[in-house]
């Protein structure tokens, strides 16, 4: 519990980095992520430390006692949600299903992080801390914010949970995984600092790390494409220059979603054809040893022969005489 406080107290200051208002609300929140990967690891019994953590970090932020902890509640209600609508619908942390990277994306980000926004922001205008007129365009970047961290924070948590260096894998495997990261990098990079909207560019790289390496490839690409976004996002550069700040936030919503759907969706899929290649094989040397146990073996003397061609008359000579023989 300690450690998932300080991660969620840790990554928060990260996510402040890019605060778009009033010093506290930003378009990327890692602790959700944090948050909801921790209680689907240990269950609700960590609901303290992700509360004392969102408490912390807000305590510091205002306006006052009261709003600091219906914000910290809320940031803690909301992973909780989300947590028990996955439960409901049988996720399975693995990722390796479609109905759960469907799930993750709707119901644990889109869905699950509406609760921490509406009251997070409604709390700061009951306050005064925000005006009236300030509600949507806070609320926009809040639940941005809170839902960018399920997306990318959790698959990325979760595949790093399993996963294992490869031995004996050739060094041209490696190479290849750190084209893709950099390649990522390099096409976000671009398309994020030109007028032209070039941001679909970063997709084919999504599709080439989720066939090649799955959830463990296509995760920490979606994250460097969805933080350069991010970036560009909060100082309006590039496809986000001379929009409001909420123009801007359905824009990024909108990126970021697509980014974690191929990469989430096609990485389960693959997954889901590798499970059932695997089920054939073992299915089909289960069956070759099944027969190998029931038809026994022949006599290493004994050949099997043809039968004669028809218009071979000497056998059918032979074999008459053979006959008779016997008979």
């Amino acid at each position: 519990m300690a450690a998932v406080t300080a991660a969620y107290y840790g990554s928060a200051k990260l996510g402040l980095e890019q605060q778009l208002v009033r010093g506290q609300v930003t378009p990327f929140w890692p602790p959700t992520g944090i948050a909801l990967v921790a209680l689907m690891l240990w269950g609700l019994r960590m609901w303290p430390a992700i509360a004392l953590g969102a408490f912390v970090v807000n305590v510091t932020l205002g306006p006052s006692v009261l709003p600091v902890l219906a914000i910290a509640a809320s940031n803690t209600i909301a992973p909780i949600c989300a947590f028990l609508l996955l439960r409901r619908v049988g996720f399975r942390p693995a990722l390796d299903r479609l109905q759960d990277a469907l799930a993750l994306v709707f119901l644990g980000a889109l869905l699950g992080m509406l609760l921490s926004a509406t009251i997070g922001t409604g709390v700061l205008v009951a306050s005064e801390a925000l005006s009236a007129d300030d509600f949507w365009p806070t609320w926009s970047v809040w639940w941005t914010g809170d839902a960018m961290g399920v997306l990318f924070i959790t698959p990325l948590l979760l595949a790093a949970r399993t996963a294992r260096l490869p031995r004996g894998s050739p060094g041209w495997r490696w190479a290849e995984l750190l084209l893709l990261l950099g390649g990522t990098a390099t096409i976000a990079q671009v398309a994020t600092r030109t007028s032209v909207n070039l941001l679909f560019l970063v997709v084919p790289f999504l599709i080439w790390a989720a066939f090649r390496f799955q959830l463990l490839g296509a995760a920490p690409c979606a994250l460097i494409a969805s933080l350069i976004a991010i970036y560009a996002g909060s100082v309006g550069s590039g496809p986000f220059a001379g929009h409001n700040l909420v123009a801007k936030m359905v824009i990024l919503q909108a990126f970021n979603g697509t980014v974690a759907l191929t990469a989430l969706l096609l990485s389960a899929i693959i997954a889901e054809r590798n499970q059932t290649l695997r089920a054939l094989q073992e299915a089909c040397d289960d069956l070759a040893e099944a027969l190998s146990r029931l038809v026994p073996d022949q006599p290493p003397d004994v050949r099997p022969t043809a039968p004669a061609p028809p218009w071979d008359t000497g056998a059918r000579r032979r074999d008459g005489a053979e006959n008779r023989t016997h008979d």
